[in-house]
């Protein structure tokens, strides 16, 4: 089967950072299923472990994990899911990714696509959609019933441009959201931010005041904004992170009682947790909720066909971090 993998941690400028490959099919057994993999997208997970993660000598790795495509094969153990159903996944780290022609996952991790997206549209969306969630409902408890304010901090990526969605749906939450550009801005509005501000400004002064805020989620560069993350939540409040900042003291948490919440939306996959399959229950809900018309997708380049070639363009862009949504890619 086509493939896209690589041998070495390389600068993504280079050809050898991404390499069109062969490798055998695979063959599902036990919980998992083979996918066709129709349509995949790119997220900074890709390009952290593209630079963080070399396979061992004579050794290829393929990256890739959010993905949309057709059930081809079943193992002894799923119930599930039967072969032609269409389905879409966010896949498992610790195992070989989505940018294949055919890969395989776990079924207590996938659900059935949203029927209303196409493969494209609907590809952009669990990986993003998964982490949002897990931060919002699993992390900071969010009583959805309650009046209260959260700031989301670099809003306008893949992942906060659904968490602004799902604030707005699900709970009952004042969203002020951050974006630097006029285009981000107005895309965070259309999501549904009740607010939008310049996080290349202090935030406390964006914002008007200090001690104000009841959650804080940072999507990026949480070590600048760490001193005005402390400034605006409250006494009590919660502060939710998810990338990887190379510094981070927590000791200014200690004063207001903050708690600190880190979503990495692969644990539970990667050390197959009791509530593994709590996230095909989310990929079902909120496939249902795109039906409905509650969600749009958040696709802002469709870059062409899976291949090395437009791979390394996708990884080039998401290192410049100046992207808006989710790039994604059909076809091989």
């Amino acid at each position: 089967m086509k493939a896209i993998g690589y041998q070495r941690s390389l600068p993504i400028n280079q050809v050898g950072s991404l390499l069109d490959i062969e490798l055998p099919k695979p063959e599902a057994t036990d919980k998992d299923l083979l996918v066709k993999v129709e349509a995949i997208s790119v997220n900074p997970v890709d390009t952290k472990v593209r630079m963080r993660v070399e396979p061992q000598e004579g050794q290829l790795k393929v990256l890739g994990w959010d993905a949309v495509g057709i059930v081809e094969q079943v193992g002894n153990e799923c119930s599930d899911f039967k072969i032609g159903d269409r389905v879409w996944y966010a896949g498992d780290l610790t195992r070989s990714g989505s940018n294949a022609e055919f890969q395989l996952v776990d079924e207590r991790i996938v659900s059935k696509a949203p029927s209303t997206l196409s493969n494209a549209e609907a590809a952009a969306l669990p990986l993003t959609t998964l982490t949002a969630w897990e931060m919002l409902f699993d992390r900071l408890e969010v009583d959805a019933t309650e009046a209260k304010t959260i700031l989301i901090i670099g809003a306008a990526g893949g992942v906060g441009s659904i968490m602004v969605q799902l604030a707005k749906i699900l709970t009952n939450l004042n969203i002020i959201a951050t974006a630097s550009r006029p285009e981000t801005t107005v895309w965070l509005k259309e999501l549904g931010a009740d607010q939008v501000i310049n996080h290349r400004n202090p935030l406390s002064e964006e914002i008007g005041k200090e001690n104000c805020i009841d959650y804080v989620v940072s999507l990026n560069c949480t070590d600048q904004h760490m001193p005005e993350v402390v400034k605006v939540l409250k006494p009590q409040g919660k502060f939710g992170l998810i990338d990887d900042p190379q510094e981070l003291s927590i000791l200014p948490l200690k004063q207001k009682s903050i708690s600190l919440h880190w979503e990495f939306m692969y644990t539970r996959s990667m050390f197959e947790t009791e509530d593994m399959i709590e996230q095909q229950r989310i990929l079902g809900a909120v496939a249902g909720m795109i039906d409905e018309g509650q969600i749009k997708t958040t696709v802002s380049e469709q870059l062409g066909p899976i291949d090395a070639a437009n791979l390394r363009r996708a990884h080039e862009l998401l290192e410049s971090q100046k992207t808006k949504g989710k790039i994604v890619l059909e076809g091989f």
